[in-house]
């Protein structure tokens, strides 16, 4: 008998401060619905409702007890779904530049990393997630008010260093720029859903996700100029 194909496991953790009602769960909605058609097993959880308090910078998940964080909260409940998860979908909107709870999150994986270094391009680097972490593509779900693409390059920067040292793949940003003007236009806003379910189908499908639907999500809504014209409060 031909082996029975084993569901992709999907852990995403959503920094929106709205949780369900936010912009970026909106977004990140039809991305996961995608990936469900795929055939993938998804788990969301919310950063605000994890309540998760920040790493004391002890290093003892490194050194007095390899792999273990000692603070009891409810990163307890996460690690072993991660260690699990074949993909890690990370979705924030842009603040300068995290959410404060998303930040956290990010430093309290630091049990999952193997603490030995290597060299890599010019810089020092773990060499990567611990044994028994199954992780192997860590994506990022973005949203932001500001018109402009250009405004997610230090979350993506983020994401994708943290991606290089835990040693997996980067496999892209969703992208959603200037998401209010969306309710203006219900069509333009179904296209660009249609295209975040379509993102997430490729990834559970193919592993990747095209140019061409990553385009599609970030399209320009409105002119730049008519972008300003609307937030003016002095001359640029």
């Amino acid at each position: 008998m031909p082996p029975v194909a084993v569901a992709l496991q999907v852990v995403a953790i959503c920094g929106g401060a709205r949780m369900k009602e936010g912009n970026t769960s909106k977004l990140l909605t039809h991305f996961l619905g995608g990936m469900q058609e795929g055939g993938a097993s998804v788990e969301l959880f919310y950063s605000r409702q994890l309540d998760i308090p920040p790493c004391l910078g002890e290093f003892a998940c490194w050194t007095t007890n390899p792999g273990v964080c000692h603070i009891n909260d409810k990163m307890q409940l996460l690690y072993p779904r991660l260690r699990d998860a074949d993909v890690l979908v990370l979705a924030t909107p842009v603040y300068i530049p995290l959410p404060g709870e998303m930040q956290n999150l990010l430093n309290r994986l630091l049990p999952l990393i193997d603490p030995r270094i290597r060299w890599l391009k010019g810089r020092t680097r773990p060499v990567g997630f611990r044994a028994g972490v199954k992780i192997r593509k860590i994506v990022l779900v973005s949203t932001s008010g500001w018109w402009e693409r250009a405004n997610f390059g230090t979350v993506m920067r983020i994401v994708r260093e943290f991606a290089r040292g835990a040693g997996v793949d980067f496999a892209g940003g969703l992208l959603r720029p200037n998401f209010n003007v969306m309710v203006e236009d219900r069509k333009k806003a179904q296209e660009i859903y249609n295209a975040a379910k379509q993102a997430g189908y490729q990834l559970a499908i193919d592993g990747k996700m095209s140019k061409h639907t990553l385009a599609t999500v970030s399209q320009p809504l409105i002119p730049s100029k008519e972008w300003r014209r609307r937030i003016a409060q002095e001359d640029f």
